[in-house]
C-alpha cells in the first residue's frame, strides 16, 4: 500500500505540474513543498514518490515518444491529462526500475485509471503499457543474446 500511495502522489504532482504548464520548470523546491503540503511523513512513501516524480520528468521526452508510438489514432494532446500521466509514471517504472516487475507496474496503473479516470481508461492504459512491456522484453532478450 505504501507504493500505491507513492504512485498516487507522483500522479497528482505530475498532473498538477502539467495542468499549470510547468513540466519544464520542475524544481526540487516545488517537490519538497508539495510533499510537505500533502503531509507525507512516511520516508518510504516520500522516497518512492520522489524517485517516480524525478525519474518520470527527467525521461519525459523518451516516455512520451513511447506513448505516441503505441497510441494509434490518439495524439498525446488528445489524451486526458490523467491517463497520460498514469502511463508516464508506469512507463518510467517499466523502463527504469528493474526491481519492480513490469506486470506490477501495469496493474498499479490500471488500478489508478479505475480510481481516477473514465470507465474506458483502464483498457486504454493496459493496451499501451502491455505493448511497451513487450518491446522492453524483446530488447532485453536481444541484449542477453548479444552478450553470449
Amino acid at each position: 500500500m505504501k507504493r500505491r500511495k507513492a504512485r498516487e502522489l507522483a500522479l497528482e504532482f505530475i498532473y498538477q505540474t502539467e495542468i499549470r504548464d510547468e513540466l519544464e520548470e520542475f524544481t526540487e523546491d516545488v517537490l519538497v513543498f508539495f510533499l510537505e503540503e500533502q503531509r507525507v511523513e512516511d520516508e518510504e512513501i516520500k522516497s518512492f514518490a520522489t524517485t517516480l516524480i524525478k525519474g518520470t520528468l527527467a525521461n519525459l521526452p523518451l516516455i512520451d515518444k513511447k506513448i505516441s508510438k503505441y497510441s494509434i489514432n490518439w495524439s498525446l494532446s488528445r489524451m486526458s491529462y490523467i491517463d497520460r500521466n498514469i502511463m508516464r509514471v508506469a512507463i518510467y517504472e517499466i523502463l527504469f526500475l528493474d526491481t519492480i516487475p513490469e506486470l506490477v507496474s501495469i496493474n498499479e496503473a490500471i488500478e489508478l485509471a479505475k480510481k481516477y479516470s473514465t470507465i474506458e481508461s483502464p483498457k486504454f492504459v493496459n493496451g499501451i503499457l502491455h505493448k511497451i512491456k513487450e518491446e522492453s522484453v524483446k530488447k532485453t532478450k536481444i541484449q542477453q543474446e548479444n552478450e553470449k
